[in-house]
């Protein structure tokens, strides 16, 4: 059974940086490096949503247009079973628990959400005013 782990969350300041990490382990064909994985969040008394994602080549991306600008998603190219959030300029609002969420692959821009199968414990991200 595939597992996603996250890491990298904790407390920052308005205006720093923080670097998630997501590595997935458990899969059992080698068609898991095809997939997509992407980051969501989600705050408290909020739904969950998208930050962005990324194709198994690591060169389509998407980004919600909150983050747009702030956050950079990248993968490994080795494995590509593991991605990165790189997220700076951060902002009180960025509060949320991090998920990585990973499905068979699909035309990302024009289908970034829905049909992720497989999904993290999560990661608290806080971000101080």
């Amino acid at each position: 059974q595939v597992h996603l782990e996250e890491s990298g969350g904790g407390l920052v300041q308005a205006g720093g940086s923080l670097r998630l990490s997501c590595a997935a382990s458990g899969y059992t064909s080698s068609t898991f490096k095809l997939y997509d994985m992407g980051w969501f969040r989600q705050a408290p008394g909020k739904d969950r949503e998208l930050v962005a994602v990324i194709n198994w080549r690591g060169d389509v991306t998407y980004y919600a247009e909150s983050v747009r600008v702030r956050a950079t998603i990248s993968r490994d190219n080795v494995t590509r079973t593991k991605i990165f959030l790189q997220m700076n300029s951060l902002r009180p609002e960025d509060t949320a628990i991090y998920y990585c969420a990973a499905r068979r692959p699909k035309d990302i821009r024009s289908s970034p959400t829905g049909q992720y199968d497989h999904w993290g414990q999560g990661t608290q991200v806080t971000v101080s005013s």
